[in-house]
């Protein structure tokens, strides 16, 4: 069978608005029953084929619709795009009698083979509901252009609406899973994918996803790279930043190493840093988590993205320019700029605070 298949979808709001519409309403894209409403219908303007005496054959509904509930097909086709009755439906009730009257019976509801012809087709859609949960309009496409499998028939076959109706049956199958084959290559791609796919494609890599799904499209195409230089310094700094948004600073043990020959105060960086070879600090700005709970969710999540026999240590660095432990010139310190002291109802004085001398 031919790989081309045409059809035309009404599936935006801006398609729906030249129609005649009793009891219906927009739902963002899609045509719905108005609030307390158990029946309604919608006429939909011509759709124009440009090819006079077009048949008009196969028709998909992309509806939702409950057990309980119902969703009405009436189809008119013809050549010449003024019909007159059509026009004359505005301000009238859309009846079932009325649109039975006007298109004739509604298309059979298992297949919706339209068997009409026409270059100019009118659509009529019915909805009812007979319980709480109601039916859902989110388009409908119409084919346009390709082949059928009675199409590869003795001439004989090909005009017998028996035959054509049986042969849907298998082509709709058959046509639905190369449409499945052909967009599973759109479904790898983190761009085009589904939401679902995203998710599936995620957990299939071990990603968490901490951000929500856009983080999760936009790691998926370089996720790789990220875990060949996971465990490094680089790799463990882009972790820190993406979980908080702020760039880290990391301190080993070999830049600090007290009992390094070239450490000109052994005693000092022993207190301030220790001798654990497998320890680094990871240095963040005070106002890097709000809550403590978040803190806490971020020293778990390092946890488990450390390289194996490691430990960190968090220190979070406030702005200051009093010389301290972890005070680190032109992070949390500088020298040659001050901010100055405002008092007011909003400043606190502590005990060990002096103002124009010196400590004794």
């Amino acid at each position: 069978m031919s790989e081309t298949q045409k059809y035309r979808t009404l599936c935006c709001k801006e398609q729906w608005l030249g129609g005649i519409f009793e009891h219906i309403a927009l739902q963002g894209d899609a045509l719905a029953l108005e609030a307390g409403a158990y029946a309604g219908a919608a006429c939909l303007p011509p759709v124009d084929s440009g090819e006079a005496g077009f048949g008009w054959r196969r028709l998909r509904l992309l509806a939702q619709v409950p057990p309980e509930a119902a969703v009405r097909v009436y189809a008119r086709a013809s050549d010449r795009k003024d019909w007159p009755q059509w026009e004359q439906l505005r301000g009238q009730a859309l009846t079932s009698e009325a649109l039975r009257e006007l298109f004739g019976p509604p298309t059979a509801q298992t297949d919706l083979l339209l068997q009409v012809s026409g270059r100019y087709l009118w659509l009529a859609l019915e909805l009812a509901a007979g319980g709480a949960r109601r039916p859902r309009v989110e388009g409908l496409s119409l084919w346009m252009e390709g082949d059928h499998m009675v199409d590869y028939l003795p001439a004989i076959y090909q005009g017998q609406d028996f035959t054509y109706r049986y042969l849907s049956i298998f082509n709709t199958l058959l046509m639905g899973m190369e449409a499945d084959i052909e967009a599973l290559p759109r479904q790898l791609e983190p761009g085009s994918a589904s939401d679902g796919m995203v998710d599936f494609l995620a957990r299939w890599l071990c990603m968490e996803p901490e951000k929500g799904e856009e983080d999760l499209r936009a790691r998926l195409p370089r996720i790789l790279d990220e875990y060949e230089t996971m465990y490094t310094v680089e790799g463990v700094r882009r972790t820190a930043w993406r979980l908080t948004g702020r760039k880290p600073w990391i301190i080993e043990h070999f830049a600090v190493d007290p009992n390094s020959p070239a450490c000109r105060n052994p005693a000092l960086y022993r207190r301030l840093y220790g001798e654990d070879p497998y320890r680094f600090f990871l240095l963040l700005p005070q106002g890097t988590f709000e809550k403590q709970q978040d803190m806490e969710h971020f020293l778990e999540r390092m946890s488990q993205l450390l390289p194996a026999e490691t430990e960190m240590e968090l220190v979070l660095l406030k702005p200051c320019i009093q010389l301290d432990w972890h005070t680190y010139l032109g992070i949390n310190s500088r020298i040659g700029d001050y901010i100055p002291a405002a008092i007011d109802d909003s400043v606190t004085i502590h005990y060990d605070t002096t103002i124009g001398g010196a400590y004794p």
